[in-house]
């Protein structure tokens, strides 16, 4: 392989040819038809829980900022919103190719801007929910995609950014970059610290909500389930007090959400996800 670096387009067409990398081709919904990724997007827990967490502003007009593919735009779409998706690649495949083809195929009303989030062509108060998925650790300037973010929100209005890469120092950046499917192919991936991403999100004028771990909700954990959640509980609650008992704790939601809480805290894995919820006040 070259030492040039491909462009995002190129390194997602490569990946969706090794044979041993067709799982993540599935969990990072590349894999051909578009439709049908996106419409297992609008069923997948990862949505459920979103928009469970966005229900007060659903339907709505919503800003999707890195679009990508257009799979969110798609399940906001079928959830009755409004939908402008934001993307700068003009990609068939990733960007805003693969958008238009998904709008054609579903009859979907999803509008599509060419634009970076630094620079939103909105007038202010325009959106009910601004959301992101893994976009603001690709944010050329984080404070200014989170400003501009806050500039269109209605007041009231919701700010999500899901998936966003964590780092506990910025001497993991390097390890968390060496890990990375992709990185090595394009260059583009990026991550920050905690105190960074609330930094900016509050910097904006935004009331940061909740903070969500890697073990928080399964909007973080996903592709593993709920399911799949609750026996990684069990299996380490039956090592403290049996089998029978360490099965029955675990499926308390207060259990799971004690134990997504302890995991998450004690978590220093580079790259780790985490997800943000703010207000407009």
């Amino acid at each position: 392989m070259s030492d040039k670096l491909l462009t995002w387009e190129e390194a997602v067409r490569w990946l969706r040819r090794q044979p041993d990398q067709q799982a993540l081709v599935q969990h990072c919904y590349y894999d051909d038809p578009l439709q049908s990724a996106a419409e297992r997007f609008s069923n997948s827990q990862e949505w459920q829980a979103l928009a469970q967490l966005l229900k007060a502003h659903i339907p709505g007009s919503v800003l999707d900022l890195g679009a990508g593919r257009g799979i969110s735009s798609y399940a906001f779409a079928k959830a009755g919103c409004s939908v402008i998706a934001l993307e700068p690649d003009s990609s068939n495949l990733v960007g805003v190719g693969a958008i238009q083809s998904l709008i054609q195929s579903s009859r979907l009303p999803i509008q599509i801007v060419q634009n970076y989030g630094e620079t939103l062509p909105f007038d202010d108060n325009t959106f009910d929910i601004v959301y992101g998925r893994a976009v603001l650790h690709h944010a050329k300037a984080l404070n200014q995609l989170c400003q501009e973010s806050a500039r269109v929100l209605k007041p009231g209005g919701v700010f999500i950014a899901t998936r966003e890469h964590v780092l506990s120092k910025k001497s993991d950046l390097q390890q968390f970059l060496a890990a990375h499917p992709l990185h090595f192919l394009y260059g583009g991936e990026d991550a920050y610290l905690l105190r960074e991403y609330k930094a900016a999100v509050k910097a904006a004028g935004l009331k940061l909500l909740r903070t969500m771990g890697p073990l928080e909700s399964v909007i973080n954990y996903s592709p593993m389930t709920t399911a799949e959640f609750q026996v990684q509980i069990a299996a380490t609650l039956s090592r403290l007090v049996g089998s029978s008992l360490g099965q029955r704790l675990a499926q308390q939601y207060s259990v799971q959400k004690a134990y997504g809480r302890y995991q998450s805290l004690r978590s220093h894995t580079p790259g780790r996800l985490y997800s943000f919820l703010a207000v407009k006040p």
